[in-house]
């Protein structure tokens, strides 16, 4: 009988390890999944707004990153729709678009998604319009032939998971970095 009982401990214990284990992994793969197209939809949902604010790019690509609540609440987009953007003097013809993810959370059973991550744009290849050089000069002073720096910074974004797809429901800037490529 005492034989029977450490069997039956002895597989009972075995089988308790091996359904841990397993519910281990299946929390770490949603995990890395989700950490995966988040940051995906992040990197190349930034990337297409600031192309769209630089390069007059096509806006309605948006929609398949971002929620439609944040896109008419983002200012930096809203200006550059309404040709109110200090790129518009310029033609921007290719950016260097960097994303940097520090942090991500999100269980794989909840359908919101937080992360933080760090902008930046160091190179900005394009020249001013000759329409608009001395406006660009009034404005810019002696640097006026290149296009103005891409402010870098520090962000908290929230993404929500709707049928299926992570998109952007919010975006908060933490801390402003200096645009040179410097962490602080």
């Amino acid at each position: 009988m005492t034989r029977l009982r450490r069997f039956i401990w002895y597989l009972a214990s075995r089988l308790m390890l091996a359904i841990v284990l397993l519910g281990l992994f299946t929390v770490t793969f949603y995990y890395a999944m989700n950490a995966t197209n988040v940051y995906i939809v992040l990197k190349d949902g930034m990337a297409k707004r600031a192309q769209v604010i630089m390069m007059d790019e096509d806006a309605t690509e948006l929609n398949k990153f971002f929620q439609s609540s944040y896109l008419q609440r983002d200012e930096n987009l809203n200006q550059a729709l309404d040709g109110q953007s200090p790129y518009r003097l310029y033609t921007v013809r290719g950016i260097d678009h960097r994303l940097e993810l520090t942090w991500m959370w999100c269980w794989p059973w909840e359908s919101t998604a937080r992360a933080e991550f760090i902008e930046r744009v160091p190179r900005i290849d394009g020249r001013v319009n000759r329409i608009y050089t001395e406006t660009a000069r009034q404005l810019f002073g002696e640097a006026y032939e290149a296009p103005p720096k891409w402010q870098a910074g520090r962000y908290t974004a929230t993404l929500v998971k709707e049928n299926s797809q992570w998109h952007i429901k919010n975006i908060q800037l933490k801390e402003t970095l200096a645009s040179d490529g410097d962490t602080p």
